[in-house]
Order: structure tokens, then C-alpha cells, then sequence
């Protein structure tokens, strides 16, 4: 019984959210981000100037097709939305905006959660973060943006509805940073979000993910850790692992990277569902985040340096070659060894009908949390430091 994944696999088929990783080298990413970028801006022309209001009200709350956070009162929080691209019908998906804007000038930092539609602890986290900050006492500017693909949200599924040639289902974090003359509605989203709204307020960036529907993730930040700014940012947090690796180039944090604006990616925890413990790790970081720019006060949380931090830049996934129930035999965050076992499956019987040995030394970063598993289905990942082996593929978004 194979522990190997087959080889050829569509990574768009592996449903573990936001851990990104081409296996490509960060010069790779970075540059190959960088011709998106440029190309995007290309097709869509120069994003508008200013911030734009279309004269809209929607539950009180004004409705902007641009946003320049230098236009709006300090020392005030504010509540918008954003006009995103067109419905079928010709009406517009509106993204929630709320900005925290200091009494006095500083940093600007955007937060983003809810590009997958499943991802609720994602967006528990930027609005608790929000709720904690008082503009009266910053310096600077804070920016969430909480359900970047509404469409998906309103399903809390992870990928976007869209009506093409009958409905498909588009991963939006294989869009960024969009076009808005794209051939989809989700890249022209993409294209006006990141044109109209996110680039032009950030100097860093954090976008928020969890594990997908099915599979759940250990807590822990995508990183590039050879860029010191990432570096700094992502060692501010107090949890257990690190995934230092370039990713996929069109992620929205490689967007941003790939615009000079230092940007990561922290996933906490399953799918569907508020992770409260794990969600308060991610508070606590992304407070530390804040103060270590300068744009609140206060003494540091606990961060990297309180607890033990496993640094990994290769994650090595375990497929089902089987069909039946999945039986973890090693819990996240467990450290295994090459040729350990790792999980089991049953048929309807009881009987075992396969068993899967990690081909690594590393520790266990995400698990299929469906109890059931076609084959085909990622069961398990390990980061892991070192060359991926022949034959296993990366970590894929």
C-alpha cells in the first residue's frame, strides 16, 4: 500500500486552503508576481485617483468604487462598502470596508479575509483585531476588508460561483491581483479590488485563510522568510510553525509582494466553524504586528520567542489510494518520522484497507477532517526542511 501520492495531479484539486506552494525558488515567485502585476495594470489601465463614491447607501453605510484612506476623517472609525464587479443581473457584489484611521499619521496596514468562502475564523480574527482599536489613539491606518469574494461567502463555500458556460467554480486566490477587463468576473473583482482599493492603501499586508472545507490546518503563518520586513511581521506571533516558501505567484499576499508591499499569509484552523483558541493566537500576533509599526502603543504580547516555533520550507501531502474511513494515528502539530504511520482507512467492514507511513521527518501541518476519504484525497501534510522527494508533490493551495 503506496504512501506516495500519484504523480500528475491537478493541484487545483487539492482542497487545502492557502497553503500555497510552488516548490519554485522566492525569486521565482516574486518575479513571475511581478510580470502578473504589471500585465494586469496593463490591461485595466491606471487605477482611479482619489477616493470615488457612487452616491449609494446600503444600510447606512456609503458606497465607494475607489478609496483613498488620506481623503477620510481622522481619529474615526468609518464604514463602507466597495462596488465590486457586476452580478449577471447587472447589480454589483459590495465588499465591507472598515477603517481605523489614527488621530495621528503613521503606517498603513490592509487586513483581508473571506477570499474562500469557508474560511469563518479568518474573518473572526480581522474583525476582532478591528474591534480592539481605537483611532483616537493611533498612529496611522488600518483597513479590513472581511469578505473579499462575497459570492463564495454566501454559500460559505470555498470557491467563486461564476456564470460562464454553466457555473464554475473559481479558486479567487488563483486571480490576484486580477484584471479588470479580465475574461471572468471573478479577475475583473480581483482587478478593481486590488487596483481601486487594496494597493493603493497599504505599505504591508496580512491576508487571513484557514484550512478548506473537509481539511484542517495547524496554526501557522506563509512566509517568506529571506525578505526581513516578512521575517519580522511573521515571528511576532505565538505559534507553533512557519511555512517559509514562496507560494503560488498568484496568492493575493504574492500580489502584494510582487507590488513592494510585505505581505504573508497566517492560516488558523479549520474550515466552517469559529476556532476560538487558535483565532486568539492570531489577535494577539497581529496586535504585536500594529505595535511593532508603530501604529498602536502598548508592550508586546507573547510572540515566536515564547514558544517553539518549527520552521519548514517543503510540505510533503499523503493522498488516499483508497476509499473508506480515515483513522488519524498522529495529531497537528505532531513531530513524525520517515516511515512512521501515520493514518489508516476501513472499508464498511472494519477491515483495514490501507495504511500510510510519512516519507519524511517533520511535523503534521494540516489533516482531512472528513471522516470519509475517496481516492485521490489528501489525508495529510508534513512540513518538513528539506528537498521534496521524487514523486510527492508540494503543498498547493
Amino acid at each position: 500500500m503506496s504512501d506516495r501520492p500519484q504523480e500528475g495531479l491537478d493541484r487545483r484539486d487539492f482542497l487545502i486552503a492557502s497553503i500555497a506552494t510552488a516548490g519554485a525558488s522566492a525569486a521565482l515567485a516574486v518575479s513571475t508576481s511581478a510580470a502578473n502585476a504589471q500585465e494586469a495594470a496593463t490591461g485595466s489601465g491606471n487605477p482611479a485617483s482619489g477616493t470615488v463614491y457612487t452616491g449609494d447607501v446600503i444600510q447606512g453605510k456609503k458606497v465607494v468604487s475607489a478609496l483613498d484612506v488620506n481623503d477620510i476623517e481622522p481619529g474615526q472609525k468609518h464604514f463602507l462598502y466597495f462596488q465590486g464587479v457586476q452580478m449577471p443581473t447587472g447589480q454589483h457584489w459590495y465588499v465591507s470596508v472598515t477603517v481605523a484611521k489614527g488621530a495621528k499619521p503613521g503606517k498603513r496596514v490592509v487586513l483581508t479575509s473571506g477570499v474562500h468562502g469557508d474560511e469563518m475564523s479568518s474573518i473572526h480574527t480581522v474583525q476582532t483585531v478591528m474591534n480592539q482599536l481605537d483611532p483616537a489613539q493611533m498612529s496611522g491606518t488600518v483597513m479590513a476588508v472581511t469578505d473579499v469574494a462575497r459570492p463564495a461567502i454566501e454559500s460559505m463555500q470555498r470557491r467563486w460561483p461564476n456564470q460562464g458556460r454553466g457555473v464554475d467554480l473559481v479558486d479567487m486566490n488563483r486571480e490576484w491581483p486580477g484584471n479588470e477587463n479580465g475574461a471572468t468576473a471573478t479577475s475583473r473583482h480581483a482587478g478593481l479590488l486590488f487596483n481601486r482599493l487594496l494597493r493603493p492603501n497599504a505599505d504591508f499586508a496580512i491576508d487571513f485563510h484557514t484550512g478548506t472545507t473537509g481539511f484542517e490546518v495547524a496554526a501557522f503563518n506563509i512566509a517568506e522568510m529571506d525578505v526581513p520586513e516578512i521575517k519580522a511581521m511573521a515571528e511576532l506571533y505565538p505559534i507553533g510553525q512557519i511555512f517559509d516558501n514562496p507560494t503560488y505567484p498568484n496568492v493575493l499576499h504574492n500580489a502584494f509582494n510582487a507590488a513592494g508591499i510585505p505581505s504573508f499569509c497566517p492560516e488558523i484552523g479549520a474550515a466552517r466553524h469559529l476556532d476560538l483558541e487558535m483565532i486568539a493566537l492570531f489577535v494577539e500576533g497581529t496586535m504585536n504586528v500594529l505595535k511593532h509599526h508603530g501604529i498602536v502603543a502598548g508592550p508586546m504580547g507573547r510572540t515566536g520567542k515564547d514558544v517553539t516555533v518549527f520552521v519548514g520550507n517543503s510540505a510533503f501531502p499523503i493522498l488516499a489510494t483508497e476509499g473508506g474511513i480515515v483513522e488519524h494515528l498522529v495529531k497537528l502539530n505532531d513531530k513524525v518520522e520517515a516511515g512512521q504511520r501515520v493514518v489508516i482507512q476501513r472499508n464498511s467492514f472494519g477491515e483495514v484497507v490501507a495504511e500510510y507511513t510519512s516519507g519524511v521527518a517533520g511535523e503534521i501541518t494540516g489533516q482531512r477532517s472528513d471522516a470519509m476519504s475517496e481516492p485521490g484525497n489528501p489525508l495529510v501534510f508534513i512540513l518538513f526542511q528539506k528537498a521534496t522527494p521524487e514523486g510527492a508533490e508540494v503543498y498547493p493551495e
